[in-house]
């Protein structure tokens, strides 16, 4: 079977409650679940939570919490890979078959049903350890600079100075929305940027929401994607 897994800690430090925070009319939670249940790929949406009030608005809106997860697994040094993989144990310890896995961060406003299908026919078709969406670096990184105490600029990497940017090999980065992976791969621990075949999509579809600048870009950009104007 396929499931859904979804870490939602309670202790976000940056946003507070970030995960259940009011976003655009419903806690930021919701709109995860809804979009694993209107995909129709998942035989269970888990959330795996330390958090009561996460774990009630989890079920609340259509997910399943079926254990709480151990207090050593939810600091904030904790990386992705162990959290579902003790995840998967949970569930293979209620009698599940587990085969393939999707690990979606709580917090994907821009997440599309149609990314997570595509994800999961590339993992399927090409025999992958995992998938997960990645998108284009807007300008060319060997071309980063600093700033140096005086205030002059220097590039990090000078032997790319005078180097056209449409000569440069195009990067991408983690869009950070969801993993696809085989649950042998997840329990294994192996490294998702390591063994993982990227997804490309639009930068316009990516939001990193760290901070209370980012949420309200984020629900900026999601009202003039929904044409709704927010001006109060």
């Amino acid at each position: 079977m396929n499931i859904a897994i979804i870490p939602a800690r309670g202790g976000s430090k940056r946003i507070p409650r970030k995960n259940i925070k009011d976003f655009c009319g419903k806690p930021m939670i919701a709109g995860a679940i809804e979009v694993a249940k209107a995909a129709g790929l998942f035989d269970h949406i888990v959330v795996t939570t330390d958090d009561a009030e996460i774990s009630k608005l989890a079920k609340v809106w259509g997910a399943e919490v079926p254990f709480v997860r151990p207090a050593e697994l939810a600091d904030d040094y904790t990386p992705t890979v162990p959290v579902v993989a003790h995840a998967i144990g949970a569930c293979q310890a209620l009698g599940w078959q587990v085969d393939q896995v999707c690990c979606i961060y709580p917090a994907v406003p821009f997440m599309q049903c149609g990314d997570l299908v595509a994800a999961l026919q590339m993992l399927e078709e090409k025999n992958a350890d995992y998938v997960f969406p990645v998108a284009a670096y807007p300008s060319a990184i060997q071309r980063a600079l600093r700033q140096l105490p005086s205030g002059l600029m220097e590039p990090f990497d000078s032997q790319y100075a005078s180097t056209r940017t449409q000569d440069l090999e195009p990067a991408y980065y983690d869009a950070g929305q969801f993993y696809w992976g085989r649950a042998q791969t997840w329990l294994e621990g192996k490294n998702i940027h390591q063994h993982g075949i990227g997804l490309v999509i639009p930068n316009w579809r990516v939001a990193d929401i760290d901070n209370e600048e980012d949420w309200q870009r984020a629900e900026l950009m999601v009202a003039a994607f929904n044409g709704v104007n927010r001006s109060t």
